[in-house]
Order: structure tokens, then C-alpha cells, then sequence
């Protein structure tokens, strides 16, 4: 079935504000200005802010979510089911580990490329994988044991990838490895989020909005209020600014008042975030949870060529064998293998009644002909329902062919990766 203007819409505004998301975040970063107190011109590094910032525009979609409930108020048929209610504490340890995986995430996107970060991300499904064992008491499937070990050979692939091409950027080998290694770090934060969030919050049938924007709010108010012991813990060589503090807001307002670029470059992150989260979760109810899952995967590849069509990065053909092998670990994972394995015998059987047909036609026996091609189905629409929305803003990375495949079906998948919000 075709999709609608509107759907077409959706889609498109997930990929180029998921797109913008790390790529705006990463143009910040190159950014060099002086700072306060006429000090000599140096670079923006100033993540815990754009922490802040992110948080800020997950904290946005509570508007929105409350926006759409006082326009079903006035719908005959109100499309929102009512909400149960919910202690909004809830959301405080998922929020702790959010705020404490992307701090450490825009800690690394300093020290990293925006494509590298972006592939060794996929990482979260090992840890979220064996977290759901160890705490949820799920069992794994050997495809999905398989998919992990697939998705650790990506992950060197990637990092070989990084190394090789540390030579051409203006980054250390020491500050290339060191981000790796905060990314992977990060992610095992997020599947600490993802294991709390499962356990503890989606037995409440929380709208994905509302969930996302309370989050927001807790890292919003608590990592706002922490920027005032940061700016006076020394951090040494591991800090970006002039005082070589742990994070120096007012320096980062002076480069932004020097360097107005800066701002767009902050304002479009904060802005993507929002538009991001709202364009996710309406592709997923109005088209499918998979496409969603091939939006993301076709980010990783946006984000990889605009940063090659910029400069900011060497080619190096070690990226996009990593970047394959971490989409089949994705897709060996979340189980779709299976849809393709159960479509061989339908090949072999539909090409079993085309032989015939043709043995029959030559014969002379148009009417059994006739018969036998109206019990042939097109390719299109065979594939078993299997996808559905996990949890709140799930994405899986899969290889974007499959949309052909799995268009707008849907069931349930075993713990899906990523945590969806903003990144």
C-alpha cells in the first residue's frame, strides 16, 4: 500500500531531525571561539551543557503531550486511551541513567567522529541482551546469542576503522580510543535505563510523550542545578575550558556571544530532539514499528555521508563493513531472520506451480493454466506479521532492504534496542 503525503511527511521528519540530532551537536563542537574575559580563542567543549540543552527538548514533548490531550477532549471519538495513574518518580532513576549516559555520550562525541559514534551505539543491544537475562529473567534464543557475538565483531571492525583513520583528524589516538571506549561505556547506562524502564514503568501503560517528557524534566531541573558544583571541580587536562574545570557554563555563553553560530548549531540539536521524538513515535502508529527501525538504521548512513561531504572525516571502507556487520547483529537479535527463512519454501513452492503451469501450457490446457496462476500470490505481503513497538521511542537498527519486506507489519520482538529519545 502506498503511503499518504502525511506518512511521507512523518518519515522524512524522522530521518532529517534524527539526522540533525548528532550532526548539530557535532558542528558545535568544531566550533572555536574566545571566551570570557577576552581569553585566547579555543574550542566549544562544553558537553554537560548540551546535556542540558538535550534534555530540555525531551521536556518539550510534555507540551505536546498535553497538546494532544486537549485536542481529543474536543473529538467525538477521543483517539488517547485514558492514562492509569502514576507516582512521576517513577521516571527518576530511568532519568538518572539517561542523564548520566549522555553526559558521558557528548563527553565522547569530543573526542570521536559523529559516524563512529553513532555505529558503536549499536553496542547497547549486548548489554541490554544480558541485563534482560540476569534481571528480567528472559531467556535468549540462540539467534540472538549469535546476533550479539555478531554485533561485538562489528564493534572491532568499527574501532579498527577509527584507529586507521586517526591519522587523518585532529584528534589523538589517546582521545579517538578514549570516546570509544565512553560510547560503549554509555551504552551500558542506557540498558540499565532500558532494564528499570521495563521492570518498573511500562506495566503503567505511560503514553511514549508523557514518559519521555518527564524524563526530560528530571535531567533537565537535576543536571541544571549540578552545572554549579561543575564549575568549580577541577577536571585538568580532561576539561575543554580555560579554567580546566569539570564545566564552565559562563565561558560557554561567551563563546556563543562571540560565536552566534554556536547557538544554531544548540538551538537546532534542542529543536530535533523534540520533533525527533514526536516524528518516532507517530511513524510507528501510523505506518510500523519496522520502518521506524529502517529510518534509524538510514540516519547512521545520513549522518556518515554528510559528514564525509563536509570534511569531517576520510573515507575508510573498514566503516561500511562494520557498519554491515553491526545491521545483521541488529537484525539477528530482533529475530528478522525468521520472516525470510519462512518465505524460502513459498519461493520454492510458487516456483514448483510455475514449472508446472508452463509444462501444463505447453500441453495445451489453457483452463488449468488459468487456474493455476490465480493461486499465485504477488512476492509482496507474504512476510508473517512480526514487528511491534517494544517500549517508549524503541528503535532497531536493521538493514534498510528490509523495508520491502516487513512494510507495515506488526507483533511482538524480543527487547529492541536503543533508547530512542533525541539520540
Amino acid at each position: 500500500m502506498a503511503w499518504s503525503r502525511y506518512q511521507l511527511g512523518l518519515a522524512a521528519l524522522m530521518l532529517v531531525t534524527g539526522s540533525i540530532n548528532t550532526l548539530a551537536a557535532k558542528w558545535a563542537d568544531n566550533f572555536s571561539a574566545s571566551g570570557c574575559g577576552g581569553t585566547e580563542e579555543h574550542g566549544f567543549q562544553h558537553p554537560f551543557l548540551q546535556a542540558v540543552g538535550m534534555f530540555l527538548g525531551e521536556f518539550s514533548c510534555l507540551g505536546v503531550f498535553y497538546l494532544l490531550v486537549w485536542r481529543d477532549r474536543f473529538r467525538l471519538e477521543p483517539s488517547m486511551a485514558p492514562s492509569q495513574s502514576f507516582s512521576p518518580l517513577l521516571f527518576l532513576p530511568p532519568a538518572l541513567c539517561d542523564m548520566t549516559g549522555t553526559s558521558i555520550m557528548y563527553v565522547a562525541l569530543n573526542m570521536t567522529s559523529a559516524s563512529s559514534f553513532q555505529m558503536l551505539r549499536g553496542s547497547v543491544i549486548i548489554f541490554t541482551g544480558l541485563l534482560s537475562v540476569a534481571f528480567l529473567g528472559r531467556k535468549l534464543e540462540l539467534s540472538q546469542w549469535l546476533g550479539i557475538l555478531v554485533t561485538i565483531v562489528g564493534l572491532v571492525v568499527v574501532g579498527l576503522a577509527d584507529l586507521h583513520s586517526s591519522h587523518d583528524q585532529k584528534h589523538k589516538l589517546s582521545e579517538v580510543i578514549t570516546g570509544d571506549l565512553l560510547i560503549i561505556m554509555a551504552q551500558v547506562i542506557v540498558a540499565i535505563q532500558m532494564v528499570l524502564e521495563e521492570k518498573f514503568v511500562y506495566k503503567h501503560d505511560v503514553h511514549p510523550l508523557r514518559a519521555v517528557g518527564t524524563e526530560g524534566f528530571f535531567g533537565f531541573i537535576i543536571l541544571a542545578l549540578l552545572l554549579v558544583p561543575m564549575y568549580y571541580i577541577p577536571a585538568g587536562s580532561f576539561s575543554g575550558n580555560p579554567r580546566r574545570t569539570l564545566e564552565d557554563a559562563l565561558d560557554a555563553f561567551c563563546q556563543i556571544g562571540h560565536q552566534p553560530l554556536i547557538a544554531l548549531a544548540l538551538l537546532g540539536n534542542i529543536s530535533s530532539i523534540a520533533f525527533f521524538n514526536f516524528a518516532g513515535i507517530s511513524v510507528t502508529k501510523e505506518i510500523s514499528a519496522t520502518t521506524r527501525m529502517v529510518l534509524d538504521s538510514l540516519r547512521t548512513l545520513v549522518i556518515w555521508a554528510v559528514s564525509l561531504a563536509v570534511g569531517w572525516e576520510t573515507f575508510h571502507g573498514l566503516e561500511i563493513l562494520g557498519f554491515g556487520v553491526l545491521l545483521v547483529g541488529a537484525a539477528l537479535y530482533n529475530g528478522l531472520h525468521r520472516p525470510l527463512l519462512a518465505r524460502l519454501p513459498r519461493r520454492v513452492e510458487e516456483t514448483s506451480r510455475t514449472g508446472r503451469t508452463r509444462r501444463l501450457a505447453a500441453g495445451g490446457d489453457h483452463g488449468h493454466q488459468q487456474r493455476e496462476l490465480s493461486l499465485r500470490h504477488p512476492v509482496w505481503g507474504l512476510a508473517p506479521r512480526f514487528i511491534s513497538l517494544h517500549h517508549l521511542g524503541a528503535v532497531v537498527v536493521m538493514p534498510a532492504a528490509s523495508l520491502l519486506l516487513f512494510e507495515g507489519e506488526t507483533s511482538p520482538l524480543p527487547h529492541c534496542q536503543g533508547s530512542g529519545r533525541g539520540w
